[in-house]
């Protein structure tokens, strides 16, 4: 049984990974652009924060209504009513949701001048830019919509294969139409408009072929239905948590507008980094293990629960914290591969690299916090995480304040690493507190494997670290792409020789369950 489980995760986990990298890997191709065209300029800044504004919207309210909303609703009326009441409900929550989005965009777009600025970038391009993408909310809203019908009859391909149309829209518009638009800014915001409505557009055919029509009703009658009731009465709680998040993040742009020119630009660079590793890894294993976890806490089980929670918390270990000690070497050398280009100088790199070495010594902690956040929705307990959420908001806030104006985007950087291991410590704590997992013995195995994967990437890095020069220097005068790409490739191969010589010579687990995984056996009780 243990057996199995360690090898579905790193199965399931593997082909998810691969269905996320493209979409990241675009995601990266994006900011690269964004980078090339506008690197940490103030133009840079504008675009930032007016596609900020209806981004967090609809990470707020179209996201979270989807998941923790209306698929379960749906599902509902799925399973026990009939084909009439199913159209009336969804053609009562499209009401809703075209209404709601739409009286906000018409909000926004009339409001920018007095929400601008708040973020230090009250400038008249900023709330052209912002009045362009707003209605972005209004449509990717929709697209939730769809979204959350398909997968509701478990269709998961359309809505994962949006999010690289998504992307690449956006590319092809910045190069398209950065001449005739005025400033590269415009056409990305332009982009990001069509990107949203090819988004929806792609999934509404799949929807109709699918069987199920909607249209727009009396906005009287679809508040009055029971089961857009329900999904608004479900909204409600997790809202909190959620606008805890997103509040951190306004708050942290808005003091990163303000400390400086480029700063809110650089903190993006670096997060779209850190978050190219979360997404492949971290949020995939979370998704795979939140089902058998879901099981063992339906049976009980709280043995084999802990003993998967445990394994897939090692797994984490054994990614990240390897990739922290190889960043924090080579973070120059890979910003300046991946973004220096055209617009973005030695300044811009500088900046990002500031961010970016704060930010990825929270890479562990937060990919945790991915990882144990499942443990609690697997016995339906929203609240705990919820509270430790908001610990986490509390700390963020604090030391962003008080570390913002000596360190600028690196303070900022670090608050947020810091807040995330004081989220990690509040679920940990509570994780305890539930009674179903022996919080001793469950800590002793996963810091002493923690603790062992950080010294042996410490003895890695270190070779690297004093001679770095010496392989950067043969390769200076290959240009940005060979100069810095054979040094990294270099550097990583040696690192990785050393990391595995010390796995291989303890017999470590996680790497014989990996390596019988592609030798096709299955010997391990790992």
């Amino acid at each position: 049984m243990l057996m199995s489980m360690a090898h579905s995760i790193i199965k399931s986990g593997s082909r998810l990974s691969l269905l996320t990298m493209g979409s990241r890997i675009l995601g990266l191709v994006r900011e690269m652009t964004k980078a090339a065209f506008l690197g940490t300029s103030a133009l840079s800044d504008a675009f930032t924060i007016a596609f900020f504004i209806p981004n967090l919207l609809r990470r707020l309210f179209a996201e979270n209504s989807i998941s923790v909303a209306f698929i379960p609703t749906f599902r509902q009326y799925l399973d026990n009513e009939s084909p009439q009441k199913i159209k009336e409900f969804l053609s009562a929550t499209f009401t809703v949701i075209a209404l709601a989005t739409s009286l906000t965009v018409v909000a926004g777009i009339i409001g920018a001048p007095l929400i601008i600025p708040f973020f230090g970038t009250g400038t008249d391009e900023t709330v052209l830019l912002t009045r362009i993408m707003f209605p972005y909310l209004a449509i990717i809203s929709l697209a939730a919509f769809f979204q959350g019908i398909l997968n509701g009859i478990r269709v998961f391909s359309p809505t994962g294969f949006t999010p690289i149309l998504f992307n690449l829209v956006i590319i092809g518009s910045t190069w398209l139409f950065s001449s005739s638009t005025g400033n590269p800014a415009r056409a990305m915001a332009i982009g990001v408009l069509l990107g949203g409505t090819v988004q929806a557009a792609f999934q509404l055919p799949f929807v109709l072929k699918a069987g199920f029509r909607f249209k727009p009703v009396n906005p009287l009658v679809a508040l009055s239905d029971p089961g857009t009731k329900t999904v608004l009465h479900l909204i409600g709680p997790t809202v909190i948590g959620m606008a805890a998040y997103q509040i951190n993040d306004l708050v942290s742009s808005i003091l990163a507008s303000n400390a400086g020119t480029g700063i809110v630009s650089s903190l993006q660079y670096s997060l779209r980094l850190q978050e190219l590793i979360l997404g492949v890894f971290a949020v995939s294993i979370g998704t795979v293990i939140l089902p058998d976890l879901s099981s063992h806490a339906a049976k009980e089980q709280w043995d084999l629960f802990t003993r998967l929670l445990s394994r897939a918390m090692n797994i984490i270990a054994f990614i990240t914290i390897p990739v922290t000690f190889f960043s924090l070497v080579f973070g120059q050398s890979l910003i300046t591969l991946l973004f220096k280009t055209r617009s973005f100088s030695d300044d811009s790199v500088a900046l990002t690299l500031n961010a970016f070495t704060f930010h990825v010594m929270g890479l562990y902690c937060i990919a945790l916090n991915r990882i144990i956040s499942p443990a609690f929705y697997a016995k339906k307990d929203t609240k705990r995480p919820t509270i430790a959420g908001l610990f986490s908001f509390c700390a963020n806030i604090i030391l962003a304040l008080i570390l913002v104006g000596p360190m600028r985007g690196g303070g900022i950087a670090l608050a947020l690493s810091l807040a995330s291991a004081v989220n990690t410590a509040c679920l940990l704590y509570f994780l305890g507190k539930t009674k179903t997992v022996e919080l001793g013995p469950f800590l002793r195995n996963t810091a002493s494997y923690a603790g062992k994967i950080t010294l042996f990437s410490a003895v890695s890095a270190c070779p690297l670290w004093y001679f770095k020069d010496y392989l950067l220097t043969p390769f200076a005068n290959l240009g940005r792409i060979a100069g810095n790409a054979i040094p990294i490739t270099l550097g990583f191969g040696v690192f990785l020789l050393i990391f595995v010589l010390q796995l291989c010579m303890t017999k470590d687990p996680v790497l014989t369950s990996l390596r019988e995984r592609l030798n096709g056996t299955k010997h391990s009780d790992y």
